[in-house]
């Protein structure tokens, strides 16, 4: 009789094993450029194996990205300087916010070269908006977690609410990921003296600051 449980975790072990290994090879070229061939021979489970859990490559290559950037948020949310923000004004909540971006910016440039390439491979794939309902789930996740600011705001009036709170998301979000993208792909005007891309994200940050908090 075969034992289940261990059927199970053989089947999770396997699937994780193509996803890690998927990301890894993703996110050093672009996604168009790694079949499923290279993935299943780098794995050594082989091809057949591989078609067992994902019927396509839009499929593996959006699975990814949510196994992903699931990781990069429950992390994120380790280095909360509370586990529910408790103590911290809404203010506070949102220079943490800006800050994981910096922190992606800084720790993780291969997320961000992935998700580059992520975004050109959905286009040119043309892959169906249901084919992204788990990426869009991250994406309502993160604004589930944003919105907890609006309701600080309502409280400490330290953020405005005079503005939608989807349209601050929406700016916060598309600016922030758009600027550490560029930093992270070497898509950026370099001066002759050079530049720190730190410094302009500290500028970005400042500036975003200004325009959704209040003065006491």
């Amino acid at each position: 009789m075969r034992d289940k449980v261990k059927d199970a975790e053989q089947m999770a072990k396997k699937r994780k094993a193509f996803i890690e290994k998927a990301y890894e090879l993703f996110s050093k070229s672009n996604i168009e450029s790694v079949s499923l061939q290279d993935i299943a021979e780098a794995t050594d489970y082989g091809i057949a194996t591989l078609y067992r859990y994902f019927v396509n490559k839009p499929t593996l290559v959006i699975e990814t990205a949510s196994w992903k950037w699931q990781q990069i948020m429950n992390e994120n949310k380790e280095r909360r300087p509370s586990k529910d923000f408790s103590g911290m004004t809404a203010a506070d909540i949102l220079e943490f916010y800006l800050d994981s971006f910096i922190t992606l910016y800084k720790e993780y440039p291969d997320v961000l070269r992935f998700n580059q390439f992520f975004n050109i491979y959905i286009r040119s794939e043309n892959v169906s908006t249901d084919s992204v309902d788990n990426y869009h789930l991250f994406m309502s996740e993160l604004a589930d977690r944003f919105h907890l600011i609006y309701v600080k705001a309502g409280q400490d009036h330290t953020v405005r609410t005079d503005i939608p709170e989807e349209d601050m998301f929406s700016v916060t979000l598309h600016l922030m990921m758009a600027a550490v993208t560029r930093y992270s792909v070497g898509l950026v005007y370099i001066p002759n003296k050079g530049f720190d891309a730190e410094k302009e994200l500290l500028v970005l940050k400042e500036m975003i600051m200004n325009r959704y908090t209040v003065s006491n």
